[in-house]
């Protein structure tokens, strides 16, 4: 872990403004690793990252106390407040709980700030032939994950329609539905928010901190009760002070069948029942459409219905709540045919620009001018793939460029050669207009270059025909992979591991451990590159203007990707490659490199390659 004992910063730290983190950017190199910034007050509570080439810093994401009116005191040692729990019987229990008595697993305990509520489950059974309750479970199951014709995804809730506390659950292709009584809410009755559309309980609006009551004595509402001592908060609850712990207890309504307009309420009745049923209909009519009796249609990807005795009954699985950002290197994404969305592992992707400098799948960045070749990456375990790369040391003493790229993929080998030039299988294939598929393999041009696509395992590889290289994998390939751009385990520290397993900190002999094939495939005739001294020989005029060209990336060209991604790498990595420049349009590699890199971040650029001159190199 690298310590910035003087920095002040920092970026995106969700707080209250209060506790924001005031100071100055700072750039890092150590991508992916953690960063001690000892100036942070309180900095159990942070951590650190060196992300993007700058040091991000997050608060540790504390549970949402909304609706809590008995907060405790942040402990002086913690992070996160809490909301008061519960003790029933000598166990503490904290706020959001729920049991079930080891005797009667129909019985059901729930604590929420100070209040517990015990009811008895109801069961609703979807089908004719249910199996007996799971051991520690309440209610039968039913063979197939279906409730209203909505399909119950496994770990995901479905509720009905007509009766919102009825919700359903799949586990191993057998459904299960159950109704709950609704905790004993613990607010003052002008902070009592009302079930809104498909919603099944109250709630309490805002927060407060708790008011310490008496020993013993329980604080519910704005109502104090003495221990020991019995109330009822309404006419269907009855509670009891215990220990500073209210345990009340509520009836469960059952599950009724018939739909939520032929539901009375009569007057001091807690819990509704069917209006008396009319002349029973054989459809049902929705708009112009009419469904008979036991159809079920998709109204969308989240709700399905069902006719029944001439009424519509409708179920929609319930999506969890995204208050948490998605971990690092996943991204919240909307799957196709999926009703809610849900954190996924982001591509791993390894680029390859100028006079090799290399960034890995896990953000590793180093620089390589071997003039062999060598292998890119692989995949070490089930050997669905390999790339290899041919570097060319174009006349130049120290300096390289990628020049070709090998393919193996199911059985196929694809090369791509300068000019975009592509074989498969050794037959020469040109791109149509709308891409061109050859044996599973799809290529296209895309940004000046050929994208690479194969269908069955997923990678992606983009070849400007000159030396910008892109290397995408799915996230299957966690910790599988091999090769210059490192393992893919979200580690940068040990990417740069040889070809028997060492860990090699010196990028020479790092790749040159993944060197393959004779030393015919080497340009300079050698594996050993002698360091780059050509920049210092240049005169101060030609560094100046080497330098200017490279200053580009700090210019108005680029500011729109500033905020997302440090140029830092990217202008060091330029001034290199200005060293042995044959054309004097080398800057234009690690331009791209940082496009690219900024496009995936979501930064916009608008005609840089136009601006900068680097259109003319394709």
């Amino acid at each position: 872990m690298k310590s910035f004992p003087w920095l002040g910063v920092l970026t995106w730290v969700s707080l209250a403004s209060a506790n924001n983190i005031i100071g100055s950017r700072e750039a890092c190199s150590n991508e992916g690793e953690l960063v001690n910034v000892e100036s942070i007050k309180d900095i159990r509570c942070f951590t650190c990252m060196c992300k993007n080439g700058f040091v991000e810093c997050q608060k540790e994401q504390c549970p949402s106390q909304e609706g809590c009116h008995m907060l405790l005191e942040i402990p002086k040692n913690g992070c996160c407040g809490k909301c008061k729990g519960c003790i029933y019987k000598g166990v503490e229990y904290d706020s959001g709980v729920e049991w079930r008595d080891p005797d009667n697993p129909c019985k059901v305990f729930t604590c929420r700030g100070g209040v517990v509520t015990d009811t008895i489950e109801q069961c609703f059974t979807p089908c004719n032939d249910p199996f007996p309750p799971l051991p520690g479970q309440c209610c039968p199951t039913c063979s197939g994950c279906r409730v209203n014709g909505q399909t119950v995804v496994p770990g995901r809730t479905v509720r009905s329609m007509e009766d919102p506390c009825l919700k359903c659950h799949c586990s191993n292709g057998k459904v299960s539905c159950a109704k709950k009584a609704c905790p004993v809410v613990h607010c003052s009755p002008s902070s009592v928010l009302p079930p809104g559309p498909g919603e099944c309980c109250p709630s309490c609006q805002g927060s407060r901190k708790l008011m310490l009551p008496p020993q013993g004595k329980c604080i519910l509402g704005t109502g104090l009760h003495e221990a020991g001592r019995s109330f009822m908060p309404d006419h269907c609850t009855i509670c009891e002070c215990v220990n500073g712990t209210s345990v009340c207890s509520r009836p469960s309504c059952p599950v009724l069948d018939c739909p939520l307009e032929k539901q009375e309420l009569k007057p001091n009745s807690c819990c509704p029942h069917c209006s008396p049923k009319s002349e029973l209909s054989n459809t049902c009519k929705v708009g112009d459409l009419t469904y008979e009796d036991g159809e079920t249609w998709q109204v969308d990807l989240c709700k399905s219905c069902v006719c029944k005795e001439g009424s519509v009954r409708c179920a929609a699985e319930m999506c969890p709540q995204q208050n948490k950002a998605c971990p690092p290197n996943q991204n919240l994404v909307h799957l196709e045919g999926q009703c809610c969305p849900k954190c996924v592992e982001s591509d791993g992707v390894c680029t390859v620009f100028g006079d090799p400098h290399y960034k890995t799948f896990d953000g590793k960045f180093y620089s390589f001018q071997g003039s062999c070749k060598y292998l890119l990456a692989a995949d070490r375990v089930n050997n669905t793939f390999s790339i290899r790369v041919t570097n060319d040391a174009r006349n130049t003493k120290t300096s390289s460029w990628t020049k070709t790229v090998s393919i193996k993929v199911d059985g196929i080998k694809i090369n791509l050669g300068e000019k975009r030039r592509v074989k498969i299988n050794g037959k020469r294939v040109f791109i149509s207009k709308y891409g061109t598929t050859r044996n599973g393999i799809h290529l296209s041009e895309a940004d000046d270059s050929v994208l690479v696509e194969t269908q069955q395992t997923g990678l992606k590889v983009l070849w400007d025909g000159n030396s910008f290289l892109e290397v995408s994998v799915p996230a299957k390939y966690k910790g599988k992979l091999e090769g210059l751009c490192g393992n893919f385990n979200s580690k940068p520290g040990d990417d740069m591991t040889s070809r028997w397993g060492e860990p090699i900190v010196d990028p020479d002999k790092f790749g040159n451990s993944w060197r393959v094939g004779g030393r015919r495939a080497c340009s300079r005739g050698t594996t050993l590159v002698p360091k780059q001294q050509g920049c210092f020989s240049k005169t101060g005029y030609q560094r100046r203007q080497k330098e200017r060209l490279c200053k580009i990336l700090r210019s108005r060209v680029f500011a729109p990707c500033h905020k997302y991604l440090n140029y830092v790498m990217y202008y060091k990595s330029c001034l290199v490659d200005m060293c042995e420049c044959p054309s004097n349009m080398c800057y234009c590699e690690s331009f791209t490199a940082y496009a690219h890199e900024c496009a995936r971040l979501g930064a916009t650029l608008h005609d840089w390659k136009k601006e900068t001159s680097c259109q003319a190199r394709h």
